[in-house]
């Protein structure tokens, strides 16, 4: 089956949202692919001192939902900051992680979906400081930051299943 960007999906959107989907369409596949067999005890481990999956999975879901809070123009809220700080905190099960990427993905889906091309350039700004940037490239952002994490995912999964 070919990748999503080679699907010829979504033509109906301007092209950086287009974009901004099928990454994160992509990731959200790459993700069900390595996780399918992991058990919940594997989601923890920290093989080759590498990050778990399950932070990654935890990981993920929050910086595209905080990534997408700065494209609405808003700021992080407490709740936010809180799971920032508890996103390497062990234990939760794979069907909980799987309930959170998901879930994410679709919010995320929508709200790219949602928004107006015309916007894409208009300025936006990260973090206390403000760091300037704009809604395109705060969503382009979402699916690379995502893309690099499924990545470190995936070598986790490829360093456990060596290992059983």
């Amino acid at each position: 089956m070919a990748e999503p960007w080679l699907s010829g999906t979504l033509g109906e959107y301007h092209a950086v949202v287009r974009a901004v989907l099928h990454g994160l369409q992509q990731a959200q596949e790459d993700i069900e692919e390595w996780t399918d067999d992991l058990v919940d005890e594997e989601l923890w481990l920290r093989p080759s001192e590498l990050a778990p999956v399950g932070f990654q999975l935890r990981h993920i879901a929050g910086s595209i939902d905080r990534l997408l809070t700065y494209a609405r123009g808003e700021q992080l809220s407490a709740e936010q900051l809180a799971t920032l700080k508890s996103e390497a905190a062990p234990g939760a099960s794979r069907g909980d992680l799987m309930t959170l990427v998901e879930q994410t993905f679709a919010q995320a889906a929508a709200q790219v979906r949602g928004t107006d091309p015309a916007t894409l350039t208009e300025a936006r700004g990260v973090g206390r400081k403000a760091l300037p940037t704009t809604v395109g490239g705060l969503l382009i952002h979402s699916t690379e930051h995502t893309q690099r994490h499924v990545g470190q995912l995936i070598v986790t999964v490829r360093v456990l299943r060596a290992a059983r």
